[in-house]
């Protein structure tokens, strides 16, 4: 997915550890004249990162006759995975690596931007329903310039106590995903009954955050709604969810060992330096100009598509770093 803000800040982002957090999201529209729109929670100018988590969008259940669903052009990134987990709906990607893929419900794709990808995603004509959640994980500047790939899994679900669980990435409660990351990292889907439980270990060293997506929880003593997510700090050997209101709910458990490093995330680019994103802007100005070509940083273009979106116009004043 695009970060389609028209002025998308400029963050860097140091992976500094923090107490825990209740994080509400804000809203933004994915654009077009009936909007679909998403609730992002990361990044934040008070967080930037959870691990290498650096963007969290959540969306649905979105009437898609109503607001056209999801319908984003080729675009560019680079210096990241995006993670895509449907809970319903069905979306069409397409990337300049070849690769075209259906994302459903329970089913994982994970896109690899490294040195730099193009894709598009949108909604199939059949979807009626649209919801689910976008993430992004920042790679390290070890594995920035990795060449490009995309990954489908389907993880297997499985009871844990009272929880029906998967694991997305990473490991928990003793499974462990077969996709590739290039940091310690975890990502699973948690679904428990209506005053369900789950009590699980965790590695000390992550930081972890939940996202709940239906229903309503408590998250190691902090209450969160739907849309919300609880930052948990690194030292948990324990992570505690239980379901409130009298209702199931539905959680994302992400976390990993804080990146320790300095990042720029700027649009759709991860990179060192503002002049990095600048450059990457740049070339992908240019390149869209002429239609894409194998050759370039972002590939070939799909025959398919028939537009690209524009990259935003920079600040005007360079990037300095927070403390």
């Amino acid at each position: 997915m695009s970060n389609v803000e028209a002025a998308p800040q400029e963050l860097v982002c140091d992976g500094g550890s923090a107490r825990a957090e209740l994080v509400t999201p804000r809203e933004v529209p994915l654009g077009g004249p009936r909007a679909m729109t998403v609730r992002r929670t990361l990044p934040r100018r008070a967080r930037s990162l959870i691990g290498a988590w650096c963007f969290i969008d959540h969306y649905g259940p979105d009437p898609v006759p109503s607001t056209g669903g999801m319908a984003v052009p080729g675009h560019p990134h680079t210096g990241l995975q995006t993670v895509s987990w449907l809970f319903e709906g069905e979306i069409e990607h397409r990337d300049t690596t070849g690769a075209h893929a259906l994302v459903r419900p329970g089913e994982l794709n994970l896109m690899t931007a490294g040195s730099g990808i193009a894709h598009s995603e949108y909604s199939t004509p059949d979807t009626r329903t649209l919801h689910g959640v976008q993430l992004w994980l920042a790679l390290p500047v070890a594995h920035r310039e990795t060449a490009p790939g995309f990954r489908h899994h389907v993880p297997p679900q499985f009871a844990h106590g009272d929880a029906t669980l998967r694991v997305l990435l990473g490991s928990l409660a003793g499974r462990t995903s077969p996709v590739e990351t290039f940091s310690p990292l975890l990502g699973a889907e948690v679904v428990l009954p209506a005053d369900g439980r789950l009590s699980v270990p965790v590695t000390p060293s992550f930081e972890h955050g939940v996202l709940v997506d239906t229903g309503s929880a408590d998250v190691c003593g902090t209450a969160a709604a739907p849309g919300e997510l609880v930052y948990l700090p690194p030292g948990a050997s324990d992570i505690d969810i239980r379901a409130t209101g009298g209702a199931g709910t539905r959680v994302l458990l992400l976390g990993g060992e804080p990146l320790g490093e300095q990042i720029v995330m700027w649009w759709n680019f991860i990179g060192s330096s503002h002049d990095e994103i600048a450059a990457f802007r740049e070339q992908w100005q240019r390149e869209r100009s002429s239609g894409g070509s194998a050759a370039g940083r972002f590939g070939a273009f799909p025959d398919a598509w028939d537009s690209t979106l524009p990259a935003p116009e920079l600040p005007n004043a360079r990037l300095t770093p927070r403390e």
